[in-house]
């Protein structure tokens, strides 16, 4: 009698069900950022986000970008899966390592979606090339986070949900670890398999989706924290060359040079030098003044009662402006404290990418400083944080400035300080000393001077002001107000005072983000000069931006010089051709005509309406003639600062 046969097991094919953590892993990634995405969108606090045409597509392409993310965040699984041998022992081993990868997840998860919500706060938009700087600067960051924020309540809070959610899935992913680890071929093959997934992700998923989105708000809530901030590590220094339209150099510097002419009488160039390099010859005699220019941290026109903005948050600011130049029309070019020093120092429109502040190619350059230098004056810079961050020590030492910052103010000098700096009544008695001591010498000086007390935690001395401090930027921006007041009281005292004249003007304003990339409403900034008995009260309507500011001040000098400066004189020059500079991250743009004309990666550009934000044809003779020039001014200047 023959003996029955036996049917051998067909092959098992398919993924090992161990890498069933990996699904779980992707699904809890994509649940938090959908989350976060629609915490964010309840955060905005916008009906029209919630609309279900709008709603729909953010979603829905965030989504897409969500799983681009998850791609890489789920390699590690993946990895564990593969390397871990099957067999009843290893696949305990692999469900227990699994359960720590996945507390360890968890916990980095709610804490980047912590981080997303507060950066939000912060600068509406998801992580920059803002973030991806801060990595430097971890000191400062952190430590603003930690006067800013209940650390502690929130990390634990953290955690805890992060517990919470490993215990309501535990059971899941250990039935999944402890689950067939395959063969060895098997385990390849699907590893294999999940790790290529980023590299398709990386050549499939572009900018293309989320830039179809009509509104600045549907882009930024379409993206992705992970992706933004990989996205913004790989281009936050583009070459405008490579990324942005062009023309022909020549016909860039023709049209750059024709620009600079329309707005000054007998321009003279200097052939076979710097592309833009002409004599600037001053009508009179030179004065011979101190300039005290003071940058205030993030006050944008509508916290300055003067300027149109709320009332009684300026007292002192008010009363300055009634009794010298006031700028009403004055825009900031970026959004960070760099690019408005970078503006005020160079004269240069903001080019994409760093700031040249944040350049190694940063040195060499004509600066505002430097030009008063070859007129006998010693350039100071006055900042009362410490002068690495931002590399302003390295920018501003390198072209000529005396760099006074933290270190060299004494500790019994200092009333109040918060991890961004000293409060700015310490700075400014600062800078009474530095004059005093160059005046004793008989020595001009030009200080510029960055505060920083209007900057979370919005801290300050008590009992200046009748805002509790920490109370948010209301108070902040009294008590800096207060501090301008002291300043100039004090300044009063001071021989050098009637042979000094005071300049005001922000970095930047406090929130860029509006209906479209550049709302020019929202980087609108004061500025006033002050002087009393020399320089006459009155109000200037000329458009212009922070790139102007030294070439008006060198004029009121009268001070003849040779001038690489992309800016012009706001009270003789710029009357036909009134004009602003603006940039948001990799958008960079110019306001001028009832018209806006934005600059975008791709060689993309949008020309929009300054009063409704609608997207006009480029066409039209208007736009063709603004888009030519917005685009040779930044092409110029791009190739000049990168030395071409």
């Amino acid at each position: 009698m023959s003996r029955p046969v036996m049917a051998l097991a067909p092959p098992r094919l398919g993924p090992p069900s161990r890498f069933r953590t990996v699904v779980w892993a992707m699904m809890i990634f994509l649940f938090v950022n959908t989350a976060v995405r629609l915490g964010l969108i309840a955060f905005e606090a916008d009906v029209l986000n919630v609309v279900p045409w709008r709603m729909l597509p953010i979603l829905t392409i965030g989504l897409l970008y969500d799983a681009a993310a998850a791609a890489y965040v789920v390699v590690p699984f993946a990895l564990l899966a593969l390397a871990m041998p099957d067999g009843a022992g290893w696949r305990r081993v692999h469900a227990l390592a699994a359960c720590v990868l996945f507390a360890i997840a968890l916990f980095g998860l709610l804490c980047v979606a912590s981080a997303e919500f507060l950066f939000w706060n912060e600068f509406s938009s998801r992580f920059n090339f803002i973030a991806v700087d801060y990595l430097i600067y971890t000191r400062e960051v952190l430590g603003n986070i930690k006067e800013s924020y209940p650390v502690g309540l929130l990390v634990g809070a953290v955690a805890a949900l992060a517990m919470v959610l490993l215990l309501s899935i535990r059971r899941r992913i250990w039935e999944a670890g402890v689950a067939d680890g395959g063969t060895p071929a098997r385990r390849l093959a699907t590893g294999l398999a999940i790790l290529v997934a980023p590299v398709v992700s990386f050549i499939a998923v572009g900018d293309g989706p989320r830039d179809a989105l009509a509104t600045t708000a549907a882009r930024e809530l379409a993206g992705n924290g992970y992706y933004e901030f990989a996205r913004a590590f790989r281009s936050n220094d583009l070459d405008f060359h490579a990324f942005y339209r062009t023309m022909p150099s020549a016909d860039a510097v023709r049209q750059v040079r024709s620009s600079l002419i329309r707005t000054s009488t007998g321009t003279a160039f200097t052939e076979g030098a710097h592309p833009i390099e002409r004599a600037i010859v001053a009508t009179g005699a030179p004065r011979a003044w101190n300039v005290v220019l003071v940058t205030m941290e993030s006050l944008g026109a509508d916290y300055v009662g003067s300027f149109g903005g709320k009332k009684g948050l300026t007292p002192n600011l008010d009363r300055l402006a009634r009794g010298g130049l006031q700028f009403n029309q004055i825009y900031a070019t970026g959004l960070r404290t760099v690019r408005g020093l970078e503006a005020l120092a160079l004269s240069v429109p903001p080019t994409p990418g760093h700031a040249v502040l944040m350049r190694k190619n940063n040195k060499g350059l004509q600066t505002m400083g430097g030009v008063l230098k070859g007129e006998g004056y010693e350039p100071i810079f006055v900042y009362g944080g410490f002068s690495y961050f931002d590399n302003m020590q390295d920018f501003f030492g390198g072209n000529g400035y005396t760099v006074v910052d933290r270190t060299s103010i004494a500790r019994a000098n200092i009333s109040h300080e918060t991890i961004w700096g000293v409060a700015d009544e310490d700075l400014f008695r600062q800078v009474i000393r530095e004059i005093d001591a160059r005046d004793a010498a008989g020595r001009k000086v030009f200080v510029h001077a960055m505060t920083t007390s209007n900057h979370r935690p919005f801290t300050y001395p008590a009992g200046r002001v009748d805002v509790p401090s920490g109370s948010g930027r209301d108070g902040a921006v009294k008590y800096a107000d207060w501090a301008i007041g002291d300043f100039m009281r004090e300044a009063a005292t001071r021989g050098w005072f009637e042979r000094t004249v005071f300049v005001f003007v922000a970095d930047h304003t406090s929130h860029g983000r509006g209906r479209t990339d550049l709302p020019p409403e929202n980087y609108r900034v004061p500025m006033l000069v002050y002087m009393p008995g020399m320089v006459s009260p009155r109000q200037v309507e000329t458009v212009g931006s922070l790139i102007d500011v030294a070439p008006t001040m060198l004029s009121l000098l009268n001070i003849s010089y040779s001038s690489r400066f992309f800016g012009h004189d706001l009270l003789a020059e710029a009357s036909s051709s009134q004009r602003a500079f603006m940039a948001n991250y990799l958008t960079v743009g110019r306001m001028e005509n009832g018209m806006v004309v934005e600059l975008l990666p791709k060689r993309g550009v949008r020309v929009l309406d300054v009063t409704t934000g609608r997207e006009l044809p480029v066409e039209d003779p208007k736009a063709v003639r603004a888009v030519r020039e917005t685009i040779a001014i930044y092409q110029v200047a791009d190739a000049v600062l990168r030395n071409r």
